[in-house]
């Protein structure tokens, strides 16, 4: 279901303006989409976020927040990982004797992502 409250591009990644959902049961949502110049073009799409006018381009696709963030995990000869530590101090705080590395790891992902 589309929502005034998320945020949405066009399948081809243009930005897009969500002014109602509550508009003819055949064209329920409306708003514009950029266009390559910059200008913004008036349309409809229906509930399923498919453009009326079937330009596939212009479709709606949900843009999920990304996440970021940093954490340590303690690495052993045995292949096991072990971690999520939000600090280097805490992962060093429950490392075991057999550990050959304590890694920093950047992540960066779409919510949901994965599940």
């Amino acid at each position: 279901m589309i929502s005034k409250d998320k945020t949405y591009r066009t399948r081809d990644g243009r930005e897009v303006r969500i002014y109602a959902t509550d508009g003819h049961p055949l064209e329920p949502i409306h708003g514009a989409f950029q266009d390559y110049s910059g200008a913004w073009n008036s349309t409809m799409w229906r509930h399923d976020g498919t453009n009326v006018y079937g330009k596939g381009e212009t479709d709606l696709i949900e843009v999920k927040p990304r996440i970021k963030r940093t954490v340590w995990m303690n690495v052993y000869d045995n292949e096991v990982i072990h971690g999520g530590w939000r600090t280097k101090e805490e992962a060093q705080g429950y490392h075991e004797k057999n550990r050959i590395a304590c890694l920093k790891l950047d992540l960066d992902f779409e919510e949901g992502e994965g599940l």
